[in-house]
């Protein structure tokens, strides 16, 4: 792994052993450096304030061996990413403005991907972790990674009525704590449709009425027009002198069809004014009749002008125009059929609700089984790590309970609160030495004592759900003397079937590790290329007897460091 400008890091490069790693350095040199530089790599959030002061961004490389027939290979697979005998080259960049770019396999994928790879790849445990296992949800949840399909099995099967439920829950109480709301809903509906429907409005008829309301409010004027125009196309019989269009236009033809037999042209012509003629007195005709059928009745008027006002009042209400108000009825008939139908969808929910709720007790009682049956090994399996570390007389033990809760789900007679992950409260209980009663961690271990037990708990999920990579960033903070060396020994023994790398300041942990990496400042502050070094022989004894004693020349020191790696040695 490769690392550049990153915190103190100005430039250097991390090669971890394939059994057990040990990363030592002077407290601030920059050890955390390397776990948060796989943390990048992993996916893990990227902070600006990482990036070393004057430098535009950190960049992070690795190379990472990845398992054959893994999801871990298929997806990096799918991202497009090439495998460089059979190794993934990983890289991630964070920018002093906050900016992070991710590649794989030298395709550049989301930062996400990473993260889908980490869970198959590595296991990441610091103080934060520690800190983590206090949670009663943690600590529910490491009891079902450790059942596997045991639990999981049952509990998908009661994640999805759960779900179900959930959704029902809520589409009830939208109905029934609205049901005022509906109801007043309900009731504008049944007005407006009322009202709509006693109208009875029809498709394009306000413009029907609009141009009936126009020819009979001016009905004279337009008959006295239509008479004017018709008494000149054809004559008025009150004034038998008088000349009209249709007289002369009758003598103009009459004038030419006299001679149109001597010449051609003169013939269209007469023609032409022979259709004139017709045309004049259709149209004469027309108005003749348009005179007579002319309505002029006032009630008409009246009757035209009161349904507009209908009219009118309800596109005030209900749309721009009346067919828009149709539209409204349309919708608003289906809506109140939907809300006419609650009651009937009240009752349904309600007995499937119950339903529901039947079956999530006895899924739930399945799901409780199935951990009570795994708490029991999980138990025994850490207890007997424990006495590997040290506390040989301490016991694990789980307590499943369960709260009452009256709106619950029935368990064996009692109604329990639930939630997506069951009925279940899970707390891990430690009881140090005979005699001792049990109590949960959070109350009843000490800093060391919760180190260890996170480590026990992480060597047993070793054996059921192993990953390639085990990372330790100071979980032996609070441990020394003998518990220290016995850490040491169990993290050796964990890095024959993986690759352990811990991050440590305890020199009985450092001397079992298959490789030591020190990390050191240079004069400027920096950790650069060859401030990252594997330590052998002399090198390794002398910061080995720094950690011990803060003399690296101590011969008292150098004994006891040599005494260390001969024990570890030995143990091998």
């Amino acid at each position: 792994m490769r690392i550049r400008s990153l915190g103190v890091i100005d430039d250097a490069v991390v090669e971890l052993s394939p059994g057990f790693t040990a990363v030592t350095g002077e407290t601030g040199a920059g050890k955390t450096m390397v776990v948060t530089s796989l943390g990048l790599l992993l996916g893990g959030r990227a902070d600006p304030a990482l990036v070393r002061i004057g430098a535009k961004n950190a960049v992070v490389e690795g190379r990472i061996a990845v398992p054959t027939g893994g999801t871990a290979i298929l997806r990096a697979e799918e991202a497009g990413a090439e495998l460089d005998d059979g190794a993934l080259l990983i890289s991630r960049t964070v920018s002093a403005e906050g900016r992070s770019r991710a590649h794989i396999g030298g395709r550049s994928v989301p930062v996400g991907v990473l993260a889908e790879l980490a869970d198959e790849l590595v296991a990441v445990h610091g103080q934060t972790d520690q800190q983590g296992l206090l949670k009663l949800s943690r600590q529910r949840q490491a009891l079902d990674r450790y059942a596997g399909d045991a639990v999981a099995t049952p509990l998908a099967k009661y994640a999805g009525a759960y779900r179900r439920l959930r959704a029902i829950t809520v589409e009830l109480d939208e109905i029934t704590t609205r049901a005022r709301e509906r109801a007043q809903e309900a009731d504008l509906l049944r007005f407006g449709l009322d009202e709509i429907a006693a109208v009875e409005p029809r498709s394009g008829e306000n413009a029907e009425l609009s141009a009936e309301a126009e020819r009979l409010g001016h009905a004279e004027a337009l008959a006295s027009a239509a008479t004017a125009a018709h008494a000149a196309l054809a004559g008025n019989p009150e004034d038998p002198e008088g000349i009209d269009a249709a007289t002369l236009v009758a003598g103009a033809h009459r004038a030419l069809e006299a001679v149109r037999a001597h010449d051609s042209a003169l013939a269209g012509l007469s023609g032409r004014i022979g259709e004139i003629n017709i045309l004049l007195r259709d149209v004469a005709g027309e108005l003749a009749g348009y005179a007579d059928d002319l309505d002029a009745d006032p009630l008409r008027l009246a009757a035209v002008e009161e349904r507009r006002a209908a009219l009118t009042q309800l596109t005030r209400k209900y749309g721009e125009d009346v067919d828009a108000v149709l539209a409204w009825a349309e919708q608003g008939a289906a809506r109140l059929l939907e809300l006419d139908g609650d009651d009937e969808r009240i009752g349904e929910l309600t007995a499937e609700r119950d339903a529901l709720r039947a079956e999530l007790g006895g899924l739930a009682e399945a799901l409780t089984d199935a951990r009570a049956e795994a708490a029991e090994r999980f138990a025994a399996a850490v207890t007997a790590e424990l006495a590997s570390l040290a506390m040989p007389h301490a016991r694990v033990s789980f307590e499943i309970r369960q709260t009452d809760d009256p709106e619950g789900v029935e368990l064996g007679g009692r109604t329990v609160a639930y939630g997506p992950a069951g009925v279940d409260e899970v707390e891990l209980l430690l009881a140090p030495h005979p005699g001792a009663p049990p109590r949960p961690i959070a109350k009843g271990a000490s800093g060391g004592e919760l180190s260890r037990v996170m480590l026990a708990v992480e060597v047993v999920f070793a054996g059921t759900d192993p990953v390639p990579t085990y990372l330790f960033d100071e979980v032996d903070a609070g441990v020394g003397g003998k518990a220290a060396v016995e850490i040491g020994r169990r993290l050796a023994r964990l890095a024959r079937s993986a690759q352990v790398v811990v991050v440590t300041h305890l020199p009985q942990v450092a001397a079992f590790a298959d490789r030591q990496l020190l990390v050191e400042k240079t004069n400027d502050g920096s950790v650069t290329r060859s401030g990252v070094k594997v330590l052998e022989g002399e090198d390794r004894i002398r910061e080995l007897s720094r950690m011990l004693a803060g003399q690296e020349d101590s011969q008292t020191a150098r004994a006891h460091a040599e005494e260390l790696l001969a024990t570890a040695r030995a143990d091998a």
